[in-house]
Order: structure tokens, then sequence, then C-alpha cells
């Protein structure tokens, strides 16, 4: 029953009926944002978690399953699919709505989770990750994308900072976390816990995320694109985890998928430029602040997460200390990320400004990677956590801010694209960074083991394996510590190849504008052409 207007208790005169409490200055006061938050941060978690969890999972899973020569499928297609859907959903969100983008998301990547957990041979594992991969692929740039739209890009600073904690705290975890369920329950576990974690976000976003009605009215999908992505998404992939790995850099699969890549690239550009909803409409280069943060976004996953894979290397081959105690090491590192992020976040929040620290984060980044090239087998451990701090540090100094920036001047209608660009920009600098690095690292390691190791003594020994602290305990003495000055000889080159990357990236940032991050919503701006019925009190619908 609909209320009268109310009155002054001691007058009786009608007081104003207060105006719906709006979140960030647009949404309704039914959006609770505390568990929302919470929601957005478990889902980040499990997505980040997931491909790290199941590395130290594998050799139990291929020995269980067999079909050891399927083993890298196993990530790579995981990678694959959530590489290709991420500026998909993106798109989706900015069309249908990012609640429904994120529930479909999630619920993908629980079947596949559950799929996965339940898998009775290899090639159904494989496939089962690509189910799930279709759903991670979504949970990443939902997750931004409804930051962005709940608060303003002002206000969104300090979850950006809670963000770069979870992928912190997930990265760290991860490897740990698979190995202890792997040991004490099985390996289907690695996948299967993520069930309870999904179903509370599941229930968390369903009962207190309400966002206003966006689905366009006769939106079509751009499927031209999303078939032209998808293949240049997969021939890059497949270019960058092959090369120099399984093919040599000129052999006619590498040379033949870096054509297919550049084709497919071109159909899609075509594409995006005569489609009436393109995924990632073509307009948004035409803002130098979105190019750069994309050029930026690429540059950080190239070097603060392609490079930093090869830190465990370090720590284990080198210093000679196991998987657990090595976790421990890289601590120092993680932490500096973590402090980094949260400080610039509150930093961001006060002032509104955030062009001094990917500035920062470029510049210190050069300092890092050449404190760390100087690593070898001397090096003190201290001295080697501190650098590894130093590096960490200036990862988080950019971590979520190219995103930032990027949102900050996009149009309303195309923050799912803005955030599903920018996000797809950091996988594919990831993946870019990892072969790049790889390459570096395994063309030199070949020629620094054939002239530190004597002739024969690694005869029976499989190269691939000598990371592993088993095989390395079966060396002899002066053999162990030619293969360990060996490994810290190739890592040098891999930090070293980081600083013009680097020096790309401060040239890049110093270019970009110094604008003040907005303290309002383009409400005017915001497009809702099929909205919500407007209730009987002439509120708003939500969804």
């Amino acid at each position: 029953m609909r209320r009268g207007p109310r009155t002054d208790p001691k007058g009786g005169t009608p007081l104003p009926t207060p105006a719906p409490q709006l979140s960030g200055g647009l949404l309704p006061s039914r959006t609770r944002t505390t568990p929302v938050m919470v929601a957005c941060m478990l889902s980040a978690f499990v997505a980040i978690l997931d491909l790290q969890i199941v590395s130290t999972a594998l050799p139990r899973i291929a020995g269980d399953l067999g079909g050891i020569g399927l083993f890298a499928w196993v990530t790579i297609a995981y990678v694959i699919a959530s590489s290709v859907t991420t500026p998909i959903y993106g798109k989706l969100g900015d069309l249908f709505g990012r609640k429904a983008g994120h529930l479909s998301a999630m619920v993908l990547f629980l079947l596949g989770s559950a799929l996965a957990g339940a898998a009775g041979t290899m090639e159904q594992l494989i496939a089962f990750r690509v189910v799930q991969g279709l759903g991670a692929g979504g949970l990443f740039v939902s997750v931004l994308a409804i930051i962005g739209e709940l608060f303003t890009p002002r206000e969104a600073a300090k979850y950006y900072g809670m963000f770069g904690m979870v992928f912190a705290g997930a990265s760290l975890a991860g490897p740990a976390v698979g190995g202890m369920l792997t040991d004490a329950l099985s390996w289907r576990w690695v996948f299967l816990v993520n069930l309870p974690v999904a179903a509370v976000v599941v229930v968390l976003l369903v009962t207190y995320l309400h966002l206003p009605r966006t689905a366009r009215v006769g939106a079509r999908l751009d499927h031209a694109g999303i078939v032209a992505l998808s293949g240049a998404v997969i021939a890059l992939t497949l270019l960058t985890s092959w090369g120099g790995v399984e093919y040599a850099w000129t052999s006619p699969q590498i040379v033949g998928l870096g054509l297919g890549a550049l084709l497919f690239l071109g159909l899609f550009v075509k594409a995006e430029s005569t489609a009436a909803e393109p995924i990632v409409p073509l307009r948004l280069f035409r803002d130098s602040t979105f190019t750069i943060s994309l050029l930026g976004t690429v540059i950080g996953g190239i070097v603060f997460a392609g490079a930093v894979q090869f830190l465990a290397l370090y720590v284990q081959v080198v210093t000679g200390v196991g998987p657990t105690a090595s976790g421990f090491i890289l601590l120092p590192m993680m932490m500096g990320l973590v402090l980094s992020s949260v400080g610039s976040s509150r930093i961001i929040v006060r002032t509104g400004r955030y062009k001094v620290f990917p500035v920062l984060s470029m510049a210190l980044g050069i300092v890092g990677s050449l404190l760390l090239s100087t690593m070898d087998t001397e090096t003190p451990r201290a001295a080697a956590i501190l650098y590894m701090a130093v590096f960490g540090f200036a990862s988080g100094l950019s971590a979520q801010v190219f995103t930032q920036a990027a949102q900050n001047t996009a149009p309303p209608q195309d923050l799912g694209a803005v955030s599903g660009t920018v996000a797809f920009g950091r996988s594919f600098g990831i993946s870019i960074g990892v072969s790049l690095f790889a390459a570096v690292f395994h063309g030199r390691l070949i020629d620094e083991l054939a002239t530190r190791v004597p002739a024969g003594a690694l005869d029976g020994v499989d190269p691939d394996s000598l990371s592993s602290d088993t095989v390395l305990d079966t060396l002899a003495a002066p053999v162990r510590s030619a293969v360990e000055q060996s490994y810290a000889a190739s890592l040098t080159p891999v930090f070293i190849a980081a600083v013009p990357i680097l020096a790309l990236g401060l040239v890049l940032t110093l270019l970009m504008k110094n604008l003040t991050l907005r303290s309002h919503h383009h409400d005017g701006d915001r497009q809702t052409e099929d909205p919500a019925p407007a209730s009987a009190d002439g509120t708003p619908g939500t969804a």
C-alpha cells in the first residue's frame, strides 16, 4: 500500500520526500556495496587463483590420467579461452548489463570447475578447462566494470587498491594451496574448491547487486568481430606459447601462426569499423588517455607479470631452497606490491591525481630490473630479497591505475568495452612477456650449461628437469654448482631485456595527460535505451 506524504509530528506540515540515496551519486540504495565488493573480490580471487593453483597439481594429474604429451594443454586451453572472452564480456556488459554478464561468467566457471574435478581422461580435462576459461575470462573484466559503474573514478580508487591485494594474495597462495590440496585430499580438489566460493558469490550478487537496466533496444552482437578476435587471440597465444620452446621462431608453424594472427587482426579492424556495436569501438583510440593506458597495461603485463615468473627459478635453483621456503622468500616482493598498490590508491582517493604513479612505476621498475640483473650465486639472500621487494613495489604502483585512467575518460556506454580491452591488454602482455623472456632464458641456458658443466656430467638427466630440487639433489656437488651458476647467468639477460621495455613505458606515461579523476558520474550521458519500467511510486526499476 502506498503511503501518503510525511508530516512534521509537531506542526503537521508536509515534509519533503527524501531523494533515493545514490551510491557514487548514481545507484539505488538497494545496492549494498560491502557484500557486493566482497563478491567481486572473491570472484577475482578464484579467477586468479585457478591459474596458479593448478600448476603444482599438474604432475600428479598427468600421472593419474596419463597423456603426458598433453600436459601443457591443461594450461594453454584455459589461457586461450579466458583471453578470447575477456573483451567480449566487457562489451556484453555494455549491451545487456554488468550483473547478467558477471553471473553468466560465474555459472560457466562453476560448471567448468565441477566437470574438471570429475574428469576421467586428459582429453576430458582439457575440454572442461576450456569451459572453465570461458567463464574466467568474464570474471576479471566484470569486476572492473562493476566497480566502474558503482563508483565514481575517484571513489573507485580504494577498491582498485583492494583488487591489487587480491591479485597478489591469489598469486602468492596459489602454488602452496594447490600443493596442500593435492597432498591432503586429491588433485580434483584444486577444481572443486571453487564451487563453494563461487556459490557464495552468486548468492551475494543476486541478493545485493542492483544496477539500472541498460539493455539496448535492438542491440546486436558483433559476430564478425568476435570470430576475428578469437582467431587473432588463439594464433597469438599459440605463437607466444610455442615460439622458441616447442618450435623455432623461424619454423613454418610459428611463421604461419604469425601470418594468421596478422590476417585475423586485419579482419578484426575491418569488422570493428563497420559494426553497429563493435566489441572494441575504434573511436576509443582517439582518446590518448585510453591508448596510452592500453599500451602501458601491455608493458606492465610483459615485465611485471612476465619477468617475475623467473624469480622462482632463481630462488629455488640458484639459492637451493624448496618450493615452500621459496614462497616465504618471495613474500616481501608481494608485500611490496600490496603496500604500493594500497598506498597509491589512498593517495589517489584523497587527491584525485594518478599520473605520477605509473611514471614512478616504470622508473622504479628500471631500477629494480637492473638490481635483479646483478644477482648471481654469490648474492646475499637479504640483498636478493631487497631487490625483489623494489621490483614488487614498482609493480604495485601501476597495478590498476591504467584501468582507472581509461575508465575516467570513457563514455558510460563504453565502460565495459574499455575495461575489457585494458584487461585483455594485460593478459596479452603476460603471454608475450613469458614467451619472450623464456626464449631469452632458454637460449642462454643451453650455452651456459655447455660451457660450465663438465662433458658427460648430465648424461641421462633430462635438461628440462634441472629446475626440480629432487633432480638437483642427485647431482655431484661440482656439477650442481655449475648448474646453479648457469641458471644465474641465464637469468641476467632476462632482467636486462626488461629495461628498454620499461623505458618505453616511462616515455609513454610521461606523455599521459595529468587529469583529475572525476568525482561524479556521466549521468547526463548514461544511455538506457531500454529502461526498466517505473514502479508504482515512480522510482526506477532495477535489475
